[in-house]
């Protein structure tokens, strides 16, 4: 008969390794990647920070490395829709670091605009491949590196999806669409991984306010509109998709695999967010 541990499970990240995918942002803003690398690392995990902007990517590595104490990062440039540069950051980690652990496929784009009448079709190609073949592509050679892991918990993949990938009804067709192919492929990855001791699992983050979101110029009425269609009413950073992030990749979560988790202050559990109570059935 074999025993349970009387002692509960850590959370520490020591020893392990992580690729981070998007790792980078413009100037010193958190984005979801930098905020994830940061967080991995100040759990004791060593990052390879990837980024096709070489400088954003070192700018994460270096806030990471700025807190003492804590796990090394490094940058690494690459275009995740390359097989080649996939595969090279995979080497890199083990070449540095001697072992992956964890995948965090958190690239994403808004992509080609427009409906199914008007939307660009070669642009809509290319944000395919941004937003969903590039997680395929780091996956294949990330997994046959996790396996060679001792233990029965060889690695973990987070897949960085949205509350647009389960609601849709954004005014573009493609950012939904491959959202919610993120949604399946993770539930179809942890299927097929699960007997290697993989777990593959999806953060979906809401209205958050990240450099991706207000590079462009957002005004404050913007910004409440958006904070007003949440259960909280309030308004998420990355930080926050970081949080649910880091948890899904610790060994608290050795035995959660295949989940969808929005983290959107509650946009996905109601409908009618924001409608006066005289407009509702039961009123």
């Amino acid at each position: 008969m074999s025993h349970q541990s009387s002692d509960p499970p850590s959370r520490s990240f020591k020893g392990k390794v992580a690729i981070v995918t998007g790792a980078g942002c413009a100037g010193d803003g958190i984005g979801n990647g930098r905020a994830i690398s940061i967080m991995l690392a100040d759990e004791g995990c060593n990052v390879v920070c990837l980024d096709r902007d070489l400088s954003w990517a070192a700018k994460t590595a270096e806030m990471a490395n700025s807190r003492a104490g804590r796990g090394k990062a490094l940058a690494a440039q690459g275009d995740v829709t390359s097989a080649a540069d996939c595969e090279a950051v995979v080497k890199l980690a083990l070449e540095n670091f001697g072992r992956l652990d964890i995948l965090v496929n958190n690239v994403g784009i808004a992509g080609a605009s427009g409906t199914a009448v008007d939307v660009d079709m070669e642009q809509w190609t290319s944000s395919l491949n941004v937003n969903v073949s590039s997680m395929v592509l780091m996956a294949k050679y990330a997994v046959p590196a996790m396996v060679e892991n001792e233990g029965e918990q060889k690695g973990a993949i987070i897949n960085m999806g949205s509350v647009a990938g389960l609601k849709g009804g954004t005014p573009h067709l493609l950012y939904p669409t491959s959202k919610g192919a993120i949604v399946n492929m993770t539930r179809a990855m942890a299927a097929h991984h699960a007997k290697d001791g993989i777990r593959v699992n999806c953060v979906c983050p809401g209205m958050l306010y990240t450099p991706m979101m207000y590079a462009g110029g957002m005004s404050e009425q913007a910004r409440e509109t958006r904070k007003g269609r949440s259960l909280l009413g309030t308004e998420g950073t990355g930080w926050d998709a970081a949080a649910a992030t880091v948890f899904l990749a610790s060994p608290h979560a050795r035995w959660i695999t295949g989940v969808i988790l929005p983290v959107d202050a509650g946009t996905t559990a109601a409908v009618g967010i924001g409608m006066d109570k005289s407009a509702s059935v039961n009123a």
